[in-house]
């Protein structure tokens, strides 16, 4: 006998396991979207396959024969890992092409991560991802009901219900115009620097310090603490800004100020790089999909190359680094 599981025996087979799990040839009908004839004769003819009844038809009532029963159990089983199966590659097709969609402190989106995510696009093809700047305090609730795979925050790292892999860290340089310097040719050092001309990022990371980063910077390199005036912003982006207009000496990160520094746009009116007290991390659960994981070693490989282009000009610009105290 040929026990080759033909279209035909699948088809009778789909039929049984539907009238089984329904109790009913009416339901298991509907279920399939055929008439109720339909279902009967395609059980009819799995019975005649198989040269015995599998059902005991008592007026209205259904019930299965022992062999029925049987083949009910193995039926039952096969079509449920059928279903599994065929669900998780569906979902991995939807996942492969839906966007990694990514919460980014906004400062750091615009002025690091936008010129750099080409590179991770490149010869990618079908891979798309969404950038949101935001600020807020991430946590696993929130990002599902956000539907939000990752994130990338500036802090010292502390997540209860999160991972946080940390893959840049970051360096603390005041900085200014040439032109704003020229202006002002008292200030030669630090203690020159009146309170009211210093620019500040008014909150660096979530329930940070006041003033820490100038603080940070101060207490490393043995400077005496002014009494903090001036201006705050609730962006670092904003602080730069408001130092390329002239507007005073602000608090720059390395991230965020290279290229201003690279192009003599902004200049290190005190030779000093202190580290800070937090760095850049990415954020995801514990479970990452293949997506996320490819987007977390692009963002080691980008980290890494940056890490030796900002040191290598912190050299040519004669700054020194410092680490925290």
């Amino acid at each position: 006998m040929n026990n080759h599981l033909s279209s035909s025996l699948l088809t009778w087979l789909r039929c049984f396991d539907a009238v089984t799990r329904n109790d009913s040839f009416t339901l298991a009908a509907q279920e399939l979207h055929v008439t109720q004839g339909s279902v009967s004769q395609q059980v009819k003819k799995l019975e005649e396959y198989l040269g015995m009844p599998l059902f005991v038809r008592e007026g209205k009532r259904l019930s299965l024969t022992r062999e029925g029963a049987r083949l009910a159990t193995a039926s039952g089983q096969a079509f449920q890992t059928l279903n599994q199966a065929v669900g998780k590659l569906r979902e991995a097709r939807r996942d492969h092409n839906a966007p990694l969609n990514v919460s980014c402190s906004p400062s750091f989106a615009m002025l690091w991560l936008t010129p750099r995510v080409g590179e991770l696009l490149r010869g990618q093809d079908g891979v798309s991802v969404r950038i949101y700047g935001e600020f807020h305090m991430l946590d696993r609730i929130g990002m599902g009901q956000s539907g939000l795979q990752a994130g990338i925050r500036f802090d010292p790292g502390h997540y209860s219900d999160l991972h946080a892999d940390m893959f840049l860290d970051e360096w603390l340089v005041p900085v200014a115009t040439p032109e704003y310097l020229e202006q002002h040719p008292e200030i030669r050092s630090f203690q020159d620097l009146p309170p009211s001309l210093m620019i500040h990022d008014e909150s660096a990371w979530h329930n940070a310090p006041h003033n820490i980063e100038w603080d940070t910077w101060i207490g490393a390199t043995g400077e005496s603490s002014p009494k903090h005036s001036g201006v705050y912003f609730n962006l670092s982006q904003l602080a730069v800004v408001a130092a390329l207009t002239g507007q005073g000496i602000a608090m720059g990160r390395m991230a965020l100020v290279y290229e201003e520094l690279k192009s003599g746009r902004l200049v290190a009116p005190f030779p000093y790089a202190v580290q800070s007290k937090a760095s850049y991390h990415f954020i995801f659960t514990r479970s990452p999909s293949g997506k996320t994981e490819h987007f977390q070693q692009w963002l080691h490989q980008a980290g890494e190359a940056f890490v030796t282009e900002r040191d290598e000009l912190l050299d040519q610009l004669g700054i020194t680094k410092v680490s925290a105290k």
